[in-house]
């Protein structure tokens, strides 16, 4: 890595200007709303929703600024990368706001959190889970493999996937799903099998951070609840066979965590 001159610093400064006026604006205009807004207002999710949007944008603009930091300077901006990670931990927690952050949960608890965003296509719905799921691989990516966040990252992407499970409103979905003639038929596909994916990922990354990092069981546990959330997908998609599958390794996996949980007394 070459030296980093004072010119250079300046026309980095002079470049990741505009980035950074974005943002101001975008965390302004949050500023403003949440101001403004009463939980028990007609229509505040819908709100939500675009503020959880505004911070995906923002954390875009956060992961620019540290391409642009490896271009001019050659140099990685680990503040701005943080700044990306905290910001999409809000767009999450948007979303948990408006469909509850509960892991494995009857899908029938969840209708009167559908009822309240109905006018939100699942297209839209859609759209809104692959945009902030696409800005955590990137940040993920743009951190590496050794960063101090890896483990961090798993409890960001299963709070994503749980959010992602949530919002989907299940019931109608397994309507779609069936109905070779209804409008969302590819859509409710496309959006079960990225569900697939993001709940293997998180139960697979809570068992990893349980027997390489923590050995706490409660990251054991939601391990657990990842594969159960799953399985109840399997059934709506009519998929016996892999329910079976996913409700004999959550059965393996509780066996091990009991043992090990013995073993540590005992010792």
């Amino acid at each position: 890595m070459s030296k980093i001159t004072e010119e250079m610093r300046l026309h980095f400064s002079e470049e990741i200007q505009p980035y950074k006026d974005k943002i101001a604006a975008l965390l302004e205009k949050e500023k403003n709303m949440r101001n403004s807004m009463n939980d028990n207002d007609i229509g505040v999710e819908y709100k939500k929703i675009l503020l959880c949007e505004d911070m995906i944008y923002a954390a875009s603009l956060y992961i620019a600024q540290n391409t642009l930091s490896l271009k001019l300077l050659d140099v990685k901006n680990n503040d701005a990368l943080n700044d990306a990670r905290k910001i999409l931990y809000k767009a999450i927690i948007y979303l948990e706001e408006i469909v509850t952050n509960q892991i494995d949960v009857a899908y029938s608890d969840l209708i009167p959190y559908y009822e309240k965003i109905t006018n939100m296509s699942l297209r839209q719905r859609y759209t809104l889970i692959r945009k902030l799921g696409l800005e955590i691989t990137v940040l993920k990516d743009a951190f590496g493999d050794n960063s101090k966040w890896k483990w961090s990252f798993v409890e960001l992407e299963g709070r994503f996937a749980t959010v992602a499970k949530n919002i989907i409103d299940m019931k109608a979905a397994e309507k779609d799903y069936i109905d070779l003639h209804s409008p969302n038929y590819e859509m409710t596909i496309m959006y079960f099998n990225m569900l697939i994916k993001l709940l293997n990922a998180s139960a697979t990354g809570y068992r990893d951070k349980y027997e390489l990092s923590t050995r706490r069981i409660d990251d054991m546990r939601n391990g657990i609840k990842y594969l159960l959330a799953l399985r109840k997908l399997y059934h709506v998609m009519r998929n016996s066979e892999q329910a079976e599958e996913v409700k004999k390794k959550a059965v393996v996996w509780k066996e091990k965590m009991e043992a090990d949980h013995k073993k540590g007394i005992s010792n």
